[in-house]
């Protein structure tokens, strides 16, 4: 599935179950919960904090898709196409950024 075909069936979803997209300010308040539950598994799973028992049946990826799932619903709300944005993106990064990594000893020690 591509990112445009992704915003496609979002939309689609909401239309046919959602009933409509909740407001712009309110979907960014979803996506930071949201990214706090990604947060906790990485702190828990991969970081120095302990795992609590009601984390282990937490999915990364299903975390990771409600993320992608309300971003794609404020990129819907806004007109944003997703799949142009990262191209322009990656492109800028790319140029932007094309030799600062390699030349950054924090990375190549």
């Amino acid at each position: 599935m591509t990112i445009k075909e992704a915003q496609q069936c979002v939309d689609n979803w909401i239309k046919r179950y959602g009933v409509r997209y909740f407001e712009p300010l309110t979907n960014m308040a979803i996506l930071t919960e949201e990214v706090g539950e990604v947060a906790r598994i990485m702190a828990r799973r991969y970081g120095e904090q302990s795992e609590k028992e009601s984390d282990r049946g937490r999915d990364l990826g299903d975390e990771l898709a409600d993320v992608m799932w309300v971003v794609m619903c404020l990129a819907n709300q806004t007109g944003v196409d997703l799949e142009e944005a990262l191209r322009r993106n990656i492109d800028k990064k790319t140029s932007r950024d094309a030799t600062r990594h390699r030349n950054n000893e924090k990375l190549t020690n």
